[in-house]
């Protein structure tokens, strides 16, 4: 299967660098002007499509431009995967979302509830091992994406939601930021660190807190955690702690099996993840030493893979990343007002 990729920014490469390994070929790339690429390149997109004929578009553009990658797409029937946010601002997105969100063409990038360990917690709470999920607390990564985990470890989807309501605060606290997105920053000095925490309203019974601090993707002095809270129990991390019959409480641990560790000599990879004997996510690709980011973006194109060859269900359709967007918004306005914010969906 043939892609064509529009925009050579920091998240295309890892989608360049996972697609051989499922099959999918790269075609072209498109960027703003003419500059040296292992694939062929083109610096306007009728151009590229004509010359390619590409089964599917990916683009990874700044928010602008991802809109009308999106609009060109789905003029010309063209599948196409859009890294998020997929317009740049709440009305530009409320209008794409009306004009577009029922045309199954149009996806987006959302990788967060892929990694594996939010897989295998998700996999989790569908047996139904803590009950209910009536709260989720991320701190983890920012906006748009945790609503994106919080969502999916409640199991909502945009069409649950009617309106949402968003309470956010946010403090300044000296931390020393030793990675940067280019790497080790070799700077000891603290600076001040924004922390942003909100309360989101999902439904009446369905909740989320977010925590996020400046940088904590790839600070390593900063932890990321989930907590699901249920009728019967809690998921803390990979820790379970349930009702398993009357008056017996007890606490497992979900377990990740990798290889390559001490006298196992079969290799380093992500094997899978098991709470007791059933197994919740297992790799689809133990020959690749990829990481959990990489992963992610794997298990996000094979299932866009699918879906364009009639194979699969939609990956993450427009209507399901505009909500995690504009509830992302909403948490930097409530904290940036500091007063409640209401989202109609």
């Amino acid at each position: 299967m043939k892609f064509l990729l529009v925009g050579g920014g920091y998240r295309s490469q890892v989608f360049r660098y996972v697609a051989p390994a499922l099959g999918l070929e790269l075609v072209g790339v498109v960027h703003r002007t003419e500059r040296p690429d292992t694939a062929a390149v083109f610096t306007d997109l009728p151009t590229a499509v004509k010359a390619t004929q590409p089964d599917f578009i990916l683009t990874v553009t700044p928010w602008d431009v991802t809109e009308q990658v999106i609009r060109y797409a789905v003029a010309h029937n063209i599948p196409v995967m859009a890294e998020t946010p997929p317009a740049p601002d709440p009305a530009s997105l409320r209008k794409l979302v009306g004009d577009l969100a029922g045309n199954p063409l149009v996806q987006v990038a959302e990788q967060y509830p892929r990694y594996p360990e939010h897989a295998a917690r998700i996999a989790a709470i569908k047996r139904g091992v803590i009950g209910e999920v009536g709260q989720v607390q991320v701190s983890s990564t920012q906006t748009y994406h945790a609503v994106a985990l919080l969502r999916a470890h409640l199991g909502l989807t945009a069409r649950d939601l009617r309106q949402v309501t968003v309470r956010a605060h946010t403090t300044f606290a000296p931390l020393v930021q030793p990675l940067s997105r280019q790497g080790w920053t070799d700077d000891s000095d603290a600076q001040p660190a924004e922390t942003t925490l909100a309360v989101i309203d999902f439904t009446d019974q369905k909740s989320g807190v977010y925590d996020m601090t400046t940088n904590q993707t790839r600070n390593l002095l900063r932890s990321r955690r989930l907590l699901a809270r249920g009728t019967i129990g809690e998921i803390s991390d990979l820790e379970v702690t349930r009702l398993a019959a009357p008056r017996l409480i007890t606490t497992t641990q979900i377990q990740r099996r990798q290889t390559g560790h001490d006298l196992d000599l079969n290799g380093y990879m992500s094997e899978y993840f098991t709470l007791g004997d059933d197994v919740l996510w297992q790799n689809q690709w133990p020959q690749e030493r990829w990481n959990d980011d990489e992963l992610a973006v794997a298990s996000l194109l094979a299932a866009m893979q699918r879906f364009v060859a009639d194979d699969g269900p939609p990956p993450y359709p427009l209507i399901e990343a505009a909500a995690d967007t504009l509830i992302g918004w909403a948490i930097e306005q409530a904290a940036r007002e500091s007063q409640p914010v209401t989202v109609r969906l």
